[in-house]
């Protein structure tokens, strides 16, 4: 895994189980780059993206739509797929009821959604993190956040004690999304505007060692 270069140091990774089943595609990974997603805001320094991807390695159908317009989020394997708990620990923070909006795979519909995206950050974590559990591994953290959940979907309360595996809710496009994906990362604090953001490794499904999957590549659990 690749060292930190971020604010909290070089420290051990939280090692927590992937939050779904099937084939996903790794994207904006840490193994790539620290920050992964280009910044610290919100705790994001490690946070990984993954994208339900079917047998063709596609998260929905090529069409005319995927390359001049936007999609309705329906057409993508991943929406609506099952989000699981990655840790024993207990809720402490949820939010739905962020609209699930229209994907947009076309750069033509892609740069005029990123000019955009300061409002949405301006909306703070419902408008980064769309519909999103969050999970206190201790009392004092550290946090887990799963992002971008369906409209509707979430099933947890804040209080609920979740064990490894259990339905949090499901994949959705809500927030600062392209396409349907699940958004996961780790925190010091439920404080957005000061948080550190937390190295994380992933348990392998077949070995039980951590591991962060690299850029593209594909996880199957």
């Amino acid at each position: 895994m690749q060292e930190s270069t971020g604010p909290t140091g070089a420290q051990e990774p939280l090692l927590i189980d992937y939050p779904f089943r099937g084939t996903w595609l790794a994207r904006n990974s840490p193994a790539r780059r620290v920050p992964s997603h280009g910044t610290h805001l919100m705790g994001t320094t490690y946070a990984i993206d993954f994208i339900l991807v079917g047998p063709n390695g596609r998260s929905a159908p090529r069409s005319w739509r995927s390359v001049l317009a936007t999609e309705p989020p329906e057409g993508f394997v991943g929406f609506g797929a099952p989000i699981l708990a990655p840790v024993e620990g207990v809720v402490v923070a949820v939010h739905d009821g962020e609209p699930d909006h229209e994907a947009r795979r076309s750069p033509f519909a892609l740069v005029p959604y990123l000019l955009t995206q300061a409002g949405r950050a301006r909306g703070g974590p419902a408008g980064l993190a769309g519909n999103h559990v969050v999970i206190a591994v201790a009392p004092d953290g550290p946090y887990v956040l799963l992002a971008h959940l369906r409209a509707g979907s979430v099933q947890v309360r804040p209080g609920d004690r979740v064990r490894v595996g259990d339905q949090v809710g499901t994949c959705g496009n809500s927030g600062n999304s392209t396409q349907p994906h699940v958004h996961v990362q780790v925190t010091d604090s439920t404080d957005w505007e000061r948080t550190r953001g937390l190295p994380i490794a992933f348990r392998s499904p077949s070995t039980g060692t951590p591991e962060m999957p690299r850029e593209s590549e594909i996880v199957v659990v």
